[in-house]
């Protein structure tokens, strides 16, 4: 199912399309030198949001779970891209070891976690769950409602080593991004791989450094394209430990908030576009129980302010202070049966192996998708992302518009990788 664009396609968006098409050449070669010099998360996914006259991410997930949400046909390329990207980590790799999220799963994760054994299986590895949950104690099979049942075992520390009884992984995949702490049965591992790294996870990574490092990828392939980069990068700023149970730090939020509404302001001029801009305020690093609040002036603060008060009444444990990004809003103008819908793309190391529609019948355009009540439509990225159609009239092309979205899902997947070289733990310094 493909969604529809409530908007014609015309104006910035068809103007991007067409450079896209005409650089592709030059796109591809760019992305291929950049791998040489720098190593992809081994899996991402990434939130795209089309206003129709922007397409920029909005979210770039490196422990994405949702897997089940892709359709069969994705499969094949899924197992192919995994399949050099273990190669690359350890070409004689036997065992894999997936650890998953801690605490009671739903149904729809532990599909989630099925598809992943499903493809790491059909590359050549021998699949095992490991739980480092202390409440997992023993093993226990998990059915499914499609009759698929998995095994969830708890994981065993030697002095080196992570494993299960009777097996001893070369690799070990997280499916868990770590936002309540690194544990330490996961730390001082030297002779297995650890993928994504520690350093991937909510303890240490930052939603603005990651922004960052987009904002420079975004700006070179706007350059080599001849496009203003803003049409695929959303404006951000960030605030440090605000206390919104304190209203400590509030003043930098509204500086901050009308900082990016006026540069927002000053681009939908430029373009002539009539539509009203807006933010969105949300944690720099995991969620926060606020969750997301979208904002169209400094004075909607107080939305905030009402929601902490209704968080924190009857509550014993306050508030803790917390970083948070303000983001420009970036509208979806897609819709799959009159529902407010946007892309995710789903990469395996440096490729798009698929992809889904994010819909939610309750949400507007200006509001985040990532929410109780969302569901999802799987599309196959296999073909789309990698055929393009040149020479035909923008806006008509749905292969076109998903060479779009993987370009763009790349490009974010790409600054994830910046991100991680630049707070690797390990790396080293020249200074």
């Amino acid at each position: 199912m493909v969604p529809h664009l409530i908007t014609a396609l015309t104006g910035p968006i068809n103007e991007l399309e067409q450079r896209v098409l005409d650089s592709m050449p030059a796109i591809e070669r760019w992305f291929r030198l950049e791998w040489m010099e720098h190593t992809p998360p081994f899996y991402s996914s990434v939130d795209i949001r089309n206003a129709g006259f922007k397409l920029a991410p909005v979210d770039t997930n490196l422990f994405p779970g949702g897997w089940n949400n892709l359709s069969p046909e994705m499969l094949p390329l899924a197992v192919q891209a995994a399949m050099v990207a273990i190669e690359k980590i350890c070409p004689e790799a036997r065992n894999l070891l997936v650890i998953p999220e801690n605490g009671k799963h739903s149904s729809f994760y532990l599909a989630n976690l099925a598809q992943l054994q499903r493809v790491f299986n059909m590359a050549g590895l021998n699949v095992r769950l490991g739980s480092i949950d202390p409440a997992v104690r023993k093993t226990t099979t998990l059915e499914l409602q499609n009759g698929v049942t998995l095994t969830l075992e708890p994981v065993l520390r030697g002095k080196r080593r992570l494993g299960l009884k009777d097996f001893d992984p070369c690799t070990i995949l997280l499916n868990n991004d770590l936002c309540a702490g690194v544990p330490g049965i996961l730390e001082e591992i030297y002779e297995q791989y650890l993928l994504p790294p520690l350093h991937a996870g909510w303890p240490t990574r930052r939603k603005s450094t990651h922004f960052r490092a987009y904002e420079e990828v975004a700006r070179r392939l706007g350059k080599l394209m001849g496009v203003d980069p803003w049409l695929i990068n959303p404006l951000f700023d960030k605030c440090a430990d605000v206390d919104l149970a304190q209203a400590q730090g509030m003043d930098c939020l509204c500086s901050q908030i009308d900082v990016v509404l006026a540069r927002v302001r000053r681009k939908y001029k430029e373009y002539g576009i009539k539509e009203k801009p807006f933010v969105v305020v949300k944690a720099d690093h995991g969620t926060h129980e606020i969750g997301i609040v979208t904002v169209r002036d400094a004075k909607d603060t107080q939305l905030l302010c009402d929601r902490v008060q209704v968080l924190t009444q009857g509550r014993k444990a306050p508030l803790l202070p917390h970083d948070f990004m303000v983001q420009e809003g970036v509208l979806t103008q897609e819709r799959v049966n009159d529902a407010v819908a946007e892309p995710v793309v789903y990469m395996m190391d440096r490729y798009v192996v698929g992809g889904f529609y994010r819909v939610h019948a309750g949400r507007g355009v200006d509001e985040s998708l990532n929410a109780p009540g969302s569901g999802y439509v799987p599309l196959a990225f296999e073909h789309s992302t990698q055929l393009p159609q040149p020479g035909v009239r923008p806006g008509a092309s749905l292969p076109n518009r998903f060479y779009m979205y993987g370009v763009v899902g790349r490009l974010a997947t790409l600054a994830a990788s910046y991100e991680l070289e630049a707070t690797d733990p390990n790396a080293e310094s020249y200074d």
